[in-house]
C-alpha cells in the first residue's frame, strides 16, 4: 500500500463498531461496480486555498500517466511510494483503480492551473486498510505526492490536504471521518497531515510498513 504525501490496530472501536469485512458476495461487488462510492470526485469542482486555486482532477491515462511516471521515479517519492521502474508500472497502479468498482480515485492535483500533487481519494471503510484498524461507514482516505521537489517543504501539502479535507466533507454528506496512514518514517507527511488538522490516533502494521493512522474528524474531539 503506498505511502500518503512523501514531500508529504491498536485503537479500539466504539462499543458496537465493528471493522467491515471485505469478504463480499458477488452481487454486492456487481452493485460497487455501477455505484458511485465517492459521491463524483469529478464534480467537485475547484476550491480557493491560501496558495491559490486548486482543483482535484480525476486522471485521465492517456493524457497523464508520462507526468505521474515521471514523479513516481523521483527517489524521495518512490521511497515510500515503491512505484518506481517501467512506466506500465505506473499504468498497472493506476488502471487498478480505474477499471475498478470505484472506491478509488486517483486524481491530478492542480494548482493555479499547473498539475503539481497526485491524489488519490478512497473509501477506507472498503479498502484493505479496514482489515487493520476500525473504520466507520463511509470512512474517506487520502493518499497524497507532491510532485516536484521545489514544491516540497515549503507548507503546500498541509495547505492542500487542509482544502481537500474540507471538500470531502463538504461533498460527502455521509462522510464523518477522513484518515490517512503515512508511513511513520515519513515524517514531513505526518507533520503535514498533523497541521492539517488530523489528530494522531495510533500506529498500525500494515503490509509493507508501519503506518501513523491520522484522522481529522467531522466534528472535534470525537474518540477514534
Amino acid at each position: 500500500m503506498p505511502s500518503t504525501d512523501t514531500s508529504t490496530d491498536t485503537a479500539s472501536p466504539e462499543d458496537g463498531e465493528a471493522t467491515l469485512q471485505l469478504r463480499l458476495p458477488a452481487e454486492f461487488v456487481a452493485l460497487f461496480a455501477t455505484a458511485d462510492l465517492l459521491d463524483d470526485v469529478s464534480g467537485w469542482g475547484p476550491t480557493l486555498t491560501p496558495v491559490g486555486l486548486f482543483h482535484l482532477v480525476p486522471v485521465r491515462l492517456e493524457d497523464d500517466l508520462p507526468l505521474i511516471h515521471r514523479w513516481m521515479n523521483d527517489p524521495a517519492v518512490d521511497a515510500f511510494w515503491e512505484l518506481a521502474g517501467p512506466m506500465d508500472r505506473t499504468e498497472n497502479h493506476l488502471r487498478a483503480q480505474l477499471d475498478g468498482d470505484g472506491r478509488s480515485v486517483p486524481c491530478l492535483g492542480v494548482l493555479d492551473g499547473v498539475p503539481m500533487s497526485y491524489w488519490e481519494i478512497y473509501r477506507a471503510d472498503l479498502d484493505p486498510l479496514a482489515r487493520h484498524c476500525p473504520t466507520r461507514p463511509h470512512d474517506t482516505g487520502i493518499h497524497l505526492l507532491v510532485g516536484e521537489a521545489a514544491d516540497r517543504g515549503r507548507g503546500l501539502g498541509s495547505a492542500l490536504l487542509k482544502a481537500v479535507t474540507d471538500l470531502v466533507l463538504d461533498r460527502r454528506p455521509a462522510c464523518a471521518r477522513v484518515v490517512a496512514e503515512p508511513d511513520v518514517r515519513n515524517t514531513a507527511s505526518v507533520t503535514a497531515f498533523l497541521r492539517a488538522g488530523f489528530r494522531f490516533a495510533s500506529e498500525v502494521e500494515l503490509p509493507g510498513k508501519r503506518a501513523a493512522l491520522v484522522v481529522r474528524d467531522r466534528a472535534p474531539n470525537l474518540r477514534s
